[in-house]
């Protein structure tokens, strides 16, 4: 038998070596697996479920109900011009599609084991997959708040977006990008700590009262000045501020704070895709 001439092979699978390798040409060709990932999150989901996609539609909305009794009527928390209901669903839109990218995220490497160990893709398809799955979900969720913001000012109250709006699909990459570089920092660590699991969901929880969802940060800063800082210099505070900003023409925006949180949703990313690549190597021994 002659010998395989290396010029004859198509591909050839290697170990990674470089520090960051985000291999766009090797997705490319995985695509198709990639949408196929996709589909597959979107449909199985809510298979065996009574509402279904209806679920889309009701966590925002019961949340936003939620968040306006307890602090906009029992807190006393103001909004200003803008109605309570229409300042919450605005925050946990934009709120929503960050924590499911880094939750679907955080837990790529024990949830996809059993394929990963039989099977060679780019494993960076996986947490791909999840932020474009709930890049739908977010789709939707931002059709309702599309339908109560048109609601809102047909009942005569004023309100209008401003020239930051071209700015939105920033804001949806540094969310991404935040979300997909903390969930793939996890998913490494949970190869071996398995306990990050649990605290993912309990730290996911908590973060949501630090990131200017249910309330303005100018109330932060008016009324806990000495803590005020930690929610400012949250990334996700500038990212929920900047959206109601643009979206509502309410609340603070600064471009220091816009580049700011872009440049950690970058370093973050880095990071993230740094120790996802390193682990992917040898995480089926410890998984």
């Amino acid at each position: 038998m002659g010998k395989t001439n290396h010029n004859d092979w198509l591909y050839e699978i290697t170990p990674k070596r470089k520090l960051i390798d985000l291999n766009f040409g090797e997705i490319w060709r995985y695509r198709d697996l990639l949408i196929l990932f996709v589909k597959r999150n979107i449909v199985t989901v809510y298979k065996q479920t009574i509402l279904g996609p209806l679920w889309y539609f009701i966590q925002p909305l019961f949340t936003a109900i939620t968040f306006t009794l307890v602090f906009n009527n029992i807190a006393d928390i103001p909004t200003g011009k803008i109605p309570p209901f229409l300042f919450n669903l605005t925050g946990i839109t934009a709120w929503n599609y960050f924590s499911q990218c880094l939750t679907g995220t955080s837990n790529t490497f024990r949830a996809n084991a059993g394929i990963f160990g039989k099977v060679y893709f780019p494993r960076v398809i996986m947490p791909l997959s999840n932020v474009i799955t709930n890049l739908f979900k977010f789709g939707i969720q931002l059709t309702i708040l599309v339908i109560i913001y048109l609601y809102v000012i047909w009942t005569g109250v004023e309100i209008g977006p401003n020239f930051n709006l071209i700015l939105f699909p920033v804001y949806i990459l540094m969310m991404a990008l935040l979300g997909l570089g903390l969930g793939m920092t996890i998913s490494a660590f949970t190869t071996k700590y398995r306990d990050l699991t649990v605290l993912v969901g309990f730290a996911t929880s908590l973060l949501v009262y630090i990131s200017a969802v249910p309330y303005p940060l100018s109330e932060v800063s008016e009324k806990m000045p000495e803590w005020a800082w930690l929610v400012k210099y949250n990334p996700l505070t500038q990212i929920i501020e900047g959206f109601r900003f643009m979206i509502l023409d309410t609340g603070i925006f600064t471009w220091f704070g816009f580049f700011y949180t872009l440049f950690i949703s970058i370093l973050l990313f880095l990071f993230g895709l740094i120790i996802f690549n390193r682990t992917e190597k040898n995480f089926i021994d410890t998984v």
